[in-house]
């Protein structure tokens, strides 16, 4: 298995990712691990015709994303691993998809987020989640494209008490 951007990204598959991130880290392989997605055949078609011939897709379930890597179904790739949420992340490493960075691309705001960049907008759980993410040993970093520079998560963080 060669993970080679684990990326958080709302938005999951579009051209950012196809146009900046994929030549950038040289993957072969999208692998979109997203329950609602994964369950739903219409977002799936859509989102899979969106990838470019030659570049490979899987959209599978977090269990299914699992199920791929400890099958060895993608040991020859180079992937590109794309999930929606802080919570999704959390989930597939704890499933055993193990990364040693996870990009947080975009995570939109909406109620309970505080917005802490231009892309990110973290709601209380974002905390929690990225923090146990952090203390397994991950590197947690914020970067939008691969221009911009990396940022530690927690210096966008806003000053919490407790």
């Amino acid at each position: 298995m060669s993970i080679v951007l684990a990326r958080i990204d709302n938005r999951l598959i579009h051209g950012q990712v196809l146009e900046s991130w994929v030549p950038h880290v040289h993957a072969d392989c999208l692998l979109v691990a997203n329950d609602g997605v994964a369950g739903n055949p219409m977002r799936k078609i859509l989102m899979a015709a969106a990838v470019p011939k030659g570049l490979g897709v899987f959209i599978e379930t977090l269990a299914g994303a699992a199920d791929l890597f400890a099958g060895g179904r993608l040991i020859d790739r180079k992937v590109l691993l794309l999930v929606a949420t802080s919570e999704d992340a959390l989930a597939l490493y704890r499933l055993g998809v193990a990364y040693d960075k996870l990009n947080l691309g975009n995570l939109h705001g909406g109620e309970n987020r505080r917005r802490v960049s231009c892309t990110i907008a973290f709601a209380p759980e974002d905390f929690i989640n990225l923090g146990h993410l952090e203390a397994a040993g991950v590197q947690v970093v914020a970067q939008c494209i691969p221009a911009d520079r990396e940022r530690d998560w927690k210096k966008l963080s806003p000053q919490r008490e407790g």
